[in-house]
């Protein structure tokens, strides 16, 4: 399990672009587009999360010998 905070950046990082696109998006009156960006971020964030919570459920098969 490879966790470290470069991680929680990468989500911050993430979630702070896609703020940017979307409010500049929005800016320009093409609000169907702003939302897409929001979903694809959001999409890209979970993918993100699963990942990280089926390496901690990996771990904790390992540790109580499940595995």
């Amino acid at each position: 399990m490879s966790f470290d905070v470069n991680t929680i950046f990468q989500i911050a990082g993430i979630g702070i672009i896609v703020a940017m696109i979307q409010t500049v998006l929005k800016q320009m009156g093409k609000d169907d587009w702003s939302q897409w960006v929001t979903l694809i971020g959001f999409v890209v964030v979970l993918y993100m999360v699963a990942s990280i919570i089926s390496d901690l459920f990996d771990k904790i098969k390992s540790v109580f010998l499940f595995k």
